[in-house]
């Protein structure tokens, strides 16, 4: 009865249009009210501790501000030359250089959306422009967008390492190999159609254009050796690298590349310049400007806009760490565990199961939200089943990712629809035909765990990670 009445109310007020953190809230106070012998005073408490409680969550504003100064301060337009320089010769080049711009975002964004609106917004009107057509290049960018939350440092991944008490780092690291294998899958796929269909490749650069590119991007490529370099040697913790992540994102956007900020394009050397008077102006202007971005409106902007997002998922996160309570003070997930292990359904079923669950929710939800719901009940019938719990969560990322290009609620399609002024019904028919290499490997990441588990289990012979 009250497995029915949690789940009832929940999916009631999602159908009525209920936001779904408020759904999560909701479903929870009531069940509490009427099945439980909890206090409702401990629903204030059980907020407060969702999050005070886990210190890994703090990772997730960090990683969203510094996606954000990303976003805003030219990383990625120097990250897609660079792309463009190492393929875009190849056949269908600079579609496959869109795909590794998404793939090289993904690793210091951490958000899907946030890499389909950084890279899209510039490469799929460039792809138009070379010859390519517009739906081809909306549909590349749409499901390689959803390479954000796959390739670490990943956002969806701090959420299941909080609910389910695994490593972050674990998590980050199973999610390495899968990512690139996408990326490169995405790539072939690109490759054979542009082969068939004629598409356009473009000028090969030269080393010296491909160095020049890869210097200019340095201050992005420098990130994901700074974030993933430290999780992965042991010298900070993901929540530890985020915060590192942020200053070091605000730093290279204002002061860098200075494309934002006080010192927006201000030169680094200006014509006929000496190096040491470069030097003292440079450094004179830098302690000027520090203090100056405080004010300013750009940053501000960028760091409002942020903090909006970093609240409006930690909401998500608070209510859903609270329905997350309700399951288990009312041993929810242990009753169908015990069921599902009583009917004597093997290890291979189970994950039929699961992502058919998973794939439906993915339509109607948001994946942190989903994983929060359905982490605590998965996660203990995964391990009676023997099933590892970071290759789990790995396969709950990878059906998020699918969740992502799928109606009514796939935010990158919404993204992508936004970005190239069409109907969301155009943005699903562009992104139609590369769902079946995300279901492809699906398949592969669910039934070869090793795909997902070789690089934990190696970094943990080696004790390398934190």
């Amino acid at each position: 009865m009250t497995i029915a009445f949690l789940f009832i109310v929940l999916f009631g007020c999602m159908f009525m249009g209920v936001p779904v953190a408020i759904s999560l809230g909701l479903s929870s106070v009531t069940t509490i009210l009427f099945f439980s012998q909890d206090s409702l005073a401990s629903v204030a408490l059980k907020l407060f501790e969702a999050l005070s409680e886990h210190y890994t969550l703090l990772a997730i504003p960090f990683f969203i501000l510094s996606s954000a100064f990303l976003s805003t301060g030219g990383v990625a337009r120097r990250l897609i030359r660079f792309a463009i320089d190492c393929v875009g010769h190849i056949k269908g080049g600079l579609a496959m250089a869109s795909v590794m711009a998404c793939m090289l975002f993904a690793a210091v964004s951490g958000s899907s959306p946030a890499t389909v609106a950084a890279i899209g917004t510039i490469v799929i009107a460039g792809m138009v422009k070379s010859g390519y057509p517009e739906k081809f290049a909306a549909g590349v960018i749409a499901n390689a967008g959803t390479l954000g939350i796959l390739i670490p440092p990943s956002i969806v991944m701090l959420v299941y390492a909080a609910a389910t008490e695994e490593s972050a780092a674990r998590m980050f690291m199973a999610g390495f190999i899968p990512g690139i294998m996408m990326g490169l899958l995405l790539m072939v796929a690109i490759y054979i159609v542009a082969r068939i269909k004629g598409l356009p490749a473009q000028q090969w650069p030269g080393f010296k254009g491909l160095f020049a590119s890869g210097f200019s991007a340095m201050g992005g490529l420098m990130l994901i050796v700074i974030v993933l370099g430290s999780i992965y040697g042991g010298i900070a913790s993901p929540t530890e690298a985020a915060a590192v992540s942020a200053v070091y994102a605000f730093l290279v956007s204002c002061f860098g590349y200075r494309d934002m900020g006080p010192l927006k394009e201000e030169p680094w050397r200006k014509e006929g310049e000496a190096l040491g008077a470069m030097a003292v102006r440079n450094l004179t202007q830098i302690a000027w400007a520090l203090p100056k971005c405080v004010g300013n409106k750009e940053v501000r902007h960028v760091v409002m806009d942020a903090a909006k997002v970093s609240i409006m998922l930690l909401f998500i996160i608070a209510n859903a760490m609270m329905f997350a309570h309700v399951l288990t003070t009312e041993r929810i997930p242990h009753v169908i565990a015990e069921t599902i292990v009583n009917w004597g359904l093997p290890a291979w079923g189970f994950l039929i199961v699961v992502n058919v669950l998973l794939l439906a929710a993915g339509n109607f939800m948001e994946p942190s939200a989903i994983i929060l719901i359905m982490a605590p009940i998965l996660f203990p019938i995964a391990v009676a089943l023997g099933i590892d719990p970071i290759h789990l969560g790995i396969i709950m990322v990878v059906n998020m990712e699918i969740g992502m290009i799928t109606p009514p609620v796939g935010l990158n399609l919404f993204v992508t629809a936004g970005i190239t002024g069409n109907s969301l019904g155009w943005a699903v028919r562009a992104a139609l035909p590369w769902l079946s290499l995300l279901l492809f490997f699906l398949i592969l990441i669910t039934y070869i765990p090793q795909i997902s588990l070789f690089l934990p289990e190696f970094i943990d012979q080696l004790k390398g990670y934190k």
